[in-house]
Protein backbone atom coordinates (compact mmCIF):
# COMPACT_ATOMS: atom_id res chain seq x y z
CA UNK A 1 0.00 0.00 0.00
CA UNK A 2 2.83 2.28 0.68
CA UNK A 3 4.05 2.08 -2.60
CA UNK A 4 1.26 3.22 -4.13
CA UNK A 5 2.18 6.47 -1.63
CA UNK A 6 5.56 6.39 -2.95
CA UNK A 7 4.62 6.19 -6.57
CA UNK A 8 2.37 9.32 -6.07
CA UNK A 9 4.49 11.74 -4.57
CA UNK A 10 7.06 10.82 -7.10
CA UNK A 11 4.79 11.20 -10.18
CA UNK A 12 3.66 14.93 -8.49
CA UNK A 13 7.00 15.11 -8.44
CA UNK A 14 8.16 14.80 -12.05
CA UNK A 15 4.86 16.61 -13.01
CA UNK A 16 5.93 19.96 -11.26
CA UNK A 17 9.15 19.38 -12.76
CA UNK A 18 7.92 18.98 -16.10
CA UNK A 19 5.56 22.30 -15.58
CA UNK A 20 8.26 24.20 -14.49
CA UNK A 21 10.77 23.23 -16.56
CA UNK A 22 9.02 23.13 -20.23
CA UNK A 23 8.21 26.34 -21.18
CA UNK A 24 12.32 27.00 -20.32
CA UNK A 25 13.24 24.58 -22.68
CA UNK A 26 10.70 25.35 -25.31
CA UNK A 27 11.95 29.14 -25.13
CA UNK A 28 15.76 27.72 -25.43
CA UNK A 29 15.03 25.26 -28.16
CA UNK A 30 13.20 28.47 -30.35
CA UNK A 31 15.97 30.37 -29.54
CA UNK A 32 18.47 27.90 -31.61
CA UNK A 33 15.74 26.88 -34.27
CA UNK A 34 15.95 30.80 -35.05
CA UNK A 35 19.73 31.26 -34.94
CA UNK A 36 19.91 28.35 -37.24
CA UNK A 37 17.38 30.13 -39.81
CA UNK A 38 19.01 33.21 -40.10
CA UNK A 39 22.77 31.47 -40.48
CA UNK A 40 20.65 29.53 -43.07
CA UNK A 41 19.72 32.88 -44.49
CA UNK A 42 22.63 34.34 -44.34
CA UNK A 43 24.49 31.46 -46.49
CA UNK A 44 21.77 31.39 -49.13
CA UNK A 45 21.40 35.36 -48.93
CA UNK A 46 22.90 35.73 -52.93
CA UNK A 47 21.11 33.32 -54.26
CA UNK A 48 18.15 34.37 -52.76
CA UNK A 49 18.30 38.17 -53.54
CA UNK A 50 19.04 36.91 -57.24
CA UNK A 51 15.90 34.46 -57.19
CA UNK A 52 14.11 38.14 -55.73
CA UNK A 53 15.14 40.06 -58.86
CA UNK A 54 14.14 36.98 -61.42
CA UNK A 55 10.70 36.60 -60.21
CA UNK A 56 10.24 40.32 -59.02
CA UNK A 57 11.05 40.81 -62.87
CA UNK A 58 8.74 38.60 -64.02
CA UNK A 59 5.97 39.88 -62.17
CA UNK A 60 4.70 42.61 -64.67
CA UNK A 61 4.26 44.99 -61.62
CA UNK A 62 4.17 47.90 -61.73
CA UNK A 63 2.38 47.95 -65.62
CA UNK A 64 4.17 49.35 -68.12
CA UNK A 65 7.66 49.14 -66.07
CA UNK A 66 11.05 46.68 -66.26
CA UNK A 67 12.70 46.23 -63.16
CA UNK A 68 16.16 47.45 -64.38
CA UNK A 69 18.09 46.94 -61.22
CA UNK A 70 17.59 46.04 -57.27
CA UNK A 71 20.18 47.10 -54.38
CA UNK A 72 19.67 45.06 -50.95
CA UNK A 73 20.60 46.77 -47.72
CA UNK A 74 22.78 44.34 -45.48
CA UNK A 75 20.59 45.14 -42.32
CA UNK A 76 17.73 42.15 -42.28
CA UNK A 77 14.34 42.52 -39.97
CA UNK A 78 13.05 39.01 -39.20
CA UNK A 79 9.32 38.51 -37.79
CA UNK A 80 7.09 35.80 -37.93
CA UNK A 81 3.73 35.37 -39.59
CA UNK A 82 1.14 34.90 -36.98
CA UNK A 83 -1.02 32.77 -38.86
CA UNK A 84 1.52 29.82 -40.15
CA UNK A 85 3.91 30.69 -37.14
CA UNK A 86 6.56 30.72 -40.22
CA UNK A 87 9.25 33.19 -40.28
CA UNK A 88 10.22 35.93 -42.41
CA UNK A 89 12.63 37.67 -43.50
CA UNK A 90 12.81 41.40 -44.33
CA UNK A 91 15.61 43.61 -46.03
CA UNK A 92 15.39 47.55 -47.60
CA UNK A 93 15.65 47.78 -51.35
CA UNK A 94 16.37 50.51 -53.53
CA UNK A 95 14.98 49.58 -57.13
CA UNK A 96 15.01 50.68 -60.51
CA UNK A 97 12.80 50.46 -63.47
CA UNK A 98 12.90 51.59 -66.98
CA UNK A 99 9.93 51.66 -69.23
CA UNK A 100 8.97 49.74 -71.67
CA UNK A 101 8.04 51.04 -74.98
CA UNK A 102 4.42 51.18 -76.10
CA UNK A 103 3.47 50.73 -72.59
CA UNK A 104 2.37 54.62 -72.30
CA UNK A 105 5.21 55.31 -69.52
CA UNK A 106 8.17 56.57 -71.68
CA UNK A 107 7.35 60.48 -70.79
CA UNK A 108 6.47 59.94 -66.78
CA UNK A 109 9.54 61.59 -65.21
CA UNK A 110 9.00 59.91 -61.72
CA UNK A 111 9.93 56.10 -63.62
CA UNK A 112 13.51 57.70 -63.15
CA UNK A 113 13.49 58.08 -59.98
CA UNK A 114 14.38 55.40 -57.02
CA UNK A 115 11.63 53.60 -55.61
CA UNK A 116 12.14 52.33 -52.09
CA UNK A 117 10.48 48.92 -50.55
CA UNK A 118 10.79 46.13 -48.55
CA UNK A 119 11.83 42.31 -50.08
CA UNK A 120 10.24 39.49 -48.42
CA UNK A 121 11.87 36.25 -47.94
CA UNK A 122 9.93 33.35 -46.23
CA UNK A 123 11.20 30.05 -44.70
CA UNK A 124 9.31 27.26 -45.96
CA UNK A 125 10.53 24.14 -43.96
CA UNK A 126 14.47 23.89 -43.37
CA UNK A 127 14.95 26.44 -46.59
CA UNK A 128 14.26 29.98 -46.94
CA UNK A 129 12.24 31.07 -50.84
CA UNK A 130 11.09 34.20 -51.95
CA UNK A 131 7.53 35.20 -54.10
CA UNK A 132 9.45 38.35 -55.47
CA UNK A 133 6.94 40.28 -53.54
CA UNK A 134 7.86 43.39 -52.33
CA UNK A 135 5.49 46.76 -50.09
CA UNK A 136 6.68 49.87 -51.88
CA UNK A 137 7.46 53.24 -49.58
CA UNK A 138 7.97 51.03 -46.52
CA UNK A 139 11.35 49.95 -44.58
CA UNK A 140 11.09 46.32 -43.12
CA UNK A 141 10.16 47.76 -39.60
CA UNK A 142 7.18 49.85 -40.61
CA UNK A 143 6.28 46.74 -43.08
CA UNK A 144 5.83 44.49 -39.92
CA UNK A 145 4.28 47.51 -37.98
CA UNK A 146 1.40 48.19 -40.73
CA UNK A 147 0.93 44.46 -41.25
CA UNK A 148 0.84 43.80 -37.62
CA UNK A 149 -2.35 41.53 -37.51
CA UNK A 150 -0.19 39.42 -39.87
CA UNK A 151 3.37 39.84 -38.36
CA UNK A 152 5.40 40.31 -35.43
CA UNK A 153 8.83 40.58 -34.83
CA UNK A 154 10.86 38.05 -33.90
CA UNK A 155 14.37 39.21 -32.06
Amino acid sequence: MWAYGVFAIGAAILAIGFILFFPRFRRRRAQVALQEARARFHRRREWLEARFMTLAARSGKPRGLRWADCEFENAVAFARDRGTGRLRALVAVTIKFEAIEGEGMEDVAAVANHKAATAVFRLDGPDWETDGRAYFNLSPSQTIDYYQSQLEFVE
